[in-house]
C-alpha cells in the first residue's frame, strides 16, 4: 500500500489551465503546471493558485530564499533528477499546504535546521539519492504531519542521538537504505510509537543496541539486511510482536537459537543470509532463501542428477583405484618405485570417493527433512571430519602429480644424469607429501576462532570459495592453498611436460640404445600427459572461482555443488584408467592370463611369463612394448 507514494513518474493534469501567468513552454491543466525536461536554470514564475508544481529534470542549481514564497496553495511539489546543490533555509517557507515534496536525485551535501518549519501538512518528503553526510536533529522541526521519510543511497554516517519522532510523531515509514551509518544509538527510535516500516539494510551497522526496537512495537517491516552485524542478541525481537516481514539477509548469525524469534508470533516473511536458519522459525509461512543452491529444505543435495551421480562417482572413484592397488600389487613391474608412487597416488584419490561415499549417505539420512538438521550438520564433527578427508586427498594428489611429474622430467630432459632417487629418497618424499597434506587439512580445526567453521560453510562441508562473513584467516588461507600452492603446482606440471616435448623434439635421437630408453619414457609421458589434462578440467574452474569469489561476484551455489560432485572427483576417477588400464603392459598381462595355454601350469602374472613365450612372434613383439614401458630403473645399470 505505501508503493503509489514511492516514484510518481506520471502526473494525472485537468482540462483546462485556471494558472493567470505560467512559461509558454510549459504544460498547464487546471491549478497544475508540469514543466519536465525543459532545461530550466530557476524555479519559474507562477500564479499563486498553482496547487501542483512538476520541474525534474532540469538543470536547477539552487534553491533561492523564499523561492515558493506565493504559493500558498501548493499541495505536491517535484524536484528530482537536477542539479541542486544548496537549498536556502527559507526556500520552502509559506508552503503550509504542501503536501508531497521530492527532491530526489541532486547533489544536495547538507540541509540546514528548520528547513522545513513551515510544512506543518507535509505527509511525504523523499531526499534519495544526494550526498547529504548528517542531518541536525533540528531538520525535522515543523513536519508534525509527515508520514513517510526517505533518504536511500545517501552519505550519512549517523542518524541523530536524540529521539528523530520527537518532531515527527506521525511517521510510519523511515527508509535509510545505503547509506554509510556505521552504529545506532537506543534513543534515536525512542517515540516512534506509529512506526511501521523502517530500512536500514546495506549500510555499515556492525552491532544494534540491545533494546534498539524496545519503544517501536507497531513496526510491521524490518529491513536489516547486508550489515556487517557480527552478533544479534538473543532479545533483539522479543518487542515486535506485529512485525510481518524481517529482512537479515547478507547477516551471519553465528549464535542463532529459536526463542530469538519466537515472540514475533505474526511473522509471515523472514529473509535469511542462509536458507539452514530457516529451522529456527518454523512458523513463518515464507522463508527465503529455500536453497542455497546445494541444498533445499527437503534435501542435502537439492538436484536429483547429483543425489544419484554421487554415488556413481564415489564408487567409480574407490573401486578403480582399490582395483588399480591391487593389480599393481599383484602384477611384479620392473619400475618398484614407481609402481609404488602409483599405489600411493591411488590411496590419496580413493578418500575422494570416501569422501563422496559420505555425502550421499547423509544425503539419505537426512531426505525429505534437511532443513530441520541443516544448521546442526554443518556445525558436527562428521561434517568437519569428511571436509578434513576431501581436503588431504586433494592436497596429496597435486603433490604427487607434481613429484611424478618432475621425475619424468628430470628423465627425459637429463637422461643421463644420477638425480633419480633411490628407494629410501623416494619413501621419505611420499612420507613428506602426505604429512603436508596431513598438515593443510588440519590447520583449520585447530582453532575456531582464527577459521570459524572452514569446512562447514555449505552442506557438501568443502570450502571451495570465500564469502563476505569468512574471516580473514581463513580467507587468507584459502588463497594461500588453492591460488598459491596448488597454482604453482599445476604450473609446475604444465611447465614439466612441455619441456619434456620440447627436449624430445629438439634432441636428436642418434642411437639406438638411446632411442630405445627414450621411448619408452615417452610412452610413460603421453599417459602422464592425459593425467595432467585431467588435472586441468579440474583445477581450472576451481581457479577461476576462488578468483571470483575474491573480487566479489556471486556465485551460486549450484555451480558450486557440480563442481564438488562432478569436477573435483574427475583426476580421482580417471587416475586408475590413465595409470593401470590403458598401460600395454597390464593390457597383455590380462590377455596372457585369457589366452595361456591350460598345460602350462600355474600363471604368475609376472614378467618372466612373457620371456617364456619367444617362441611366438605375437608375445615376442608384445614383450618388447612392455619392456620399453618399464625400462625406467635399469636404463643406468
Amino acid at each position: 500500500m505505501f508503493e503509489i507514494f514511492f516514484t510518481p513518474t506520471h502526473i494525472e493534469l485537468s482540462e483546462d489551465c485556471l494558472l493567470q501567468h505560467f512559461p509558454r513552454k510549459c504544460d498547464c491543466r487546471g491549478t497544475e503546471m508540469e514543466c519536465d525536461y525543459r532545461n530550466l536554470n530557476n524555479v519559474p514564475q507562477v500564479s499563486g493558485n498553482v496547487t501542483m508544481l512538476s520541474l525534474k529534470s532540469n538543470k536547477i542549481k539552487s534553491l533561492p530564499a523564499d523561492a515558493f514564497l506565493t504559493y500558498c496553495d501548493l499541495q505536491e511539489l517535484y524536484l528530482q533528477d537536477n542539479q541542486i546543490q544548496s537549498i536556502s533555509k527559507t526556500a520552502f517557507c509559506g508552503l503550509y499546504n504542501l503536501r508531497r515534496l521530492y527532491i530526489s536525485h541532486n547533489h544536495i551535501t547538507s540541509l540546514k535546521p528548520r528547513l522545513f518549519q513551515d510544512l506543518r501538512n507535509l505527509e511525504i518528503l523523499f531526499l534519495d539519492d544526494n550526498l547529504i553526510s548528517r542531518i541536525s536533529p533540528r531538520l525535522f522541526i515543523g513536519l508534525k504531519s509527515l508520514c513517510i521519510l526517505s533518504m536511500v543511497n545517501n552519505l550519512l554516517e549517523n542518524l541523530p542521538k536524540r529521539p528523530i519522532c520527537a518532531e515527527i510523531p506521525e511517521v510510519y515509514w523511515m527508509d535509510f537504505d545505503s547509506n554509510r551509518i556505521k552504529s545506532l544509538n537506543y534513543s534515536t527510535f525512542v517515540k516512534c510509537d506509529k512506526l511501521a516500516v523502517l530500512e536500514l539494510s546495506s549500510n555499515k551497522i556492525q552491532e544494534l543496541p540491545k533494546h534498539l526496537f524496545k519503544n517501536i512495537k507497531l513496526l510491521i517491516k524490518l529491513n536489516i539486511s547486508d550489515n556487517p552485524i557480527n552478533f544479534v542478541h538473543p532479545e533483539q525481537f522479543e518487542n515486535l510482536k506485529q512485525l510481518q516481514s524481517l529482512g537479515i539477509e547478507g547477516i551471519e548469525i553465528a549464535n542463532i537459537e529459536s526463542r530469538m524469534f519466537n515472540p514475533m508470533t505474526n511473522l509471515e516473511h523472514i529473509y535469511f543470509h542462509k536458507f539452514q536458519y530457516c529451522a529456527y522459525s518454523p512458523h513463518v509461512r515464507s522463508c527465503k532463501p529455500n536453497t542455497d543452491g546445494i541444498s533445499s529444505f527437503e534435501d542435502l543435495l537439492a538436484n536429483i542428477i547429483l543425489r544419484v551421480f554421487v554415488w556413481i562417482i564415489a564408487c567409480l572413484t574407490c573401486f578403480g583405484n582399490l582395483f588399480v592397488i591391487f593389480m599393481r600389487s599383484l602384477i611384479r613391474a620392473e619400475n618398484k618405485l614407481h609402481a609404488m608412487s602409483i599405489k600411493i597416488l591411488c590411496c590419496a584419490d580413493c578418500l575422494m570417493g570416501v569422501y563422496l561415499f559420505f555425502v550421499g549417505i547423509f544425503d539419505v539420512k537426512y531426505r525429505g527433512e534437511y532443513n530441520k538438521h541443516a544448521h546442526r550438520w554443518m556445525e558436527s564433527v562428521q561434517c568437519r571430519m569428511i571436509g578434513f578427508l576431501a581436503m588431504l586427498s586433494t592436497e596429496v594428489s597435486v603433490l604427487l602429480l607434481t613429484y611424478l611429474s618432475l621425475e619424468k622430467y628430470v628423465v627425459i630432459v637429463f637422461p643421463f644424469s644420477n638425480i633419480k632417487p633411490g628407494k629410501q629418497q623416494t619413501l621419505i618424499i611420499l612420507t613428506t607429501i602426505w604429512l603436508i597434506g596431513f598438515i593443510i587439512a588440519i590447520i583449520p580445526l585447530w582453532n575456531e576462532d582464527t577459521f570459524g567453521n572452514y569446512y562447514g560453510r555449505n552442506g557438501v562441508c568443502f570450502p571451495l570459495y570465500a564469502d563476505q562473513i569468512e574471516t580473514d584467516a581463513a580467507k587468507g588461507y584459502s588463497i594461500g592453498i588453492f591460488l598459491g600452492l596448488n597454482l604453482i603446482a599445476f604450473i609446475i606440471i604444465v611447465f614439466s611436460y612441455f619441456s619434456m616435448f620440447y627436449s624430445i623434439h629438439k634432441t636428436g635421437i642418434q642411437t639406438p640404445e638411446i632411442k630405445r630408453r627414450i621411448r619408452s619414457e615417452v610412452a610413460l609421458a603421453y599417459r602422464f600427459f592425459f593425467i595432467v589434462l585431467s588435472n586441468a578440467f579440474c583445477w581450472i574452474p576451481i581457479f577461476l572461482l576462488k578468483v571470483l569469489s575474491l573480487i566479489h561476484v556471486e556465485i551460486p551455489g549450484a555451480i558450486t555443488s557440480w563442481v564438488v560432485i562432478f569436477i573435483l572427483p574427475i583426476n580421482s576417477a580417471l587416475n586408475p584408467i590413465l595409470h593401470t588400464l590403458t598401460t600395454t603392459f597390464f593390457r597383455e598381462k590380462i590377455k596372457l592370463f585369457i589366452c595361456k595355454h591350460p598345460s602350462k601350469g600355474k600363471s604368475t602374472w609376472t614378467e618372466s611369463s612373457s620371456k617364456q613365450s619367444t617362441s611366438s612372434v605375437k608375445f615376442s613383439f608384445l614383450r618388447r612394448i612392455s619392456a620399453l614401458e618399464n625400462i625406467l630403473t635399469s636404463r643406468h645399470h
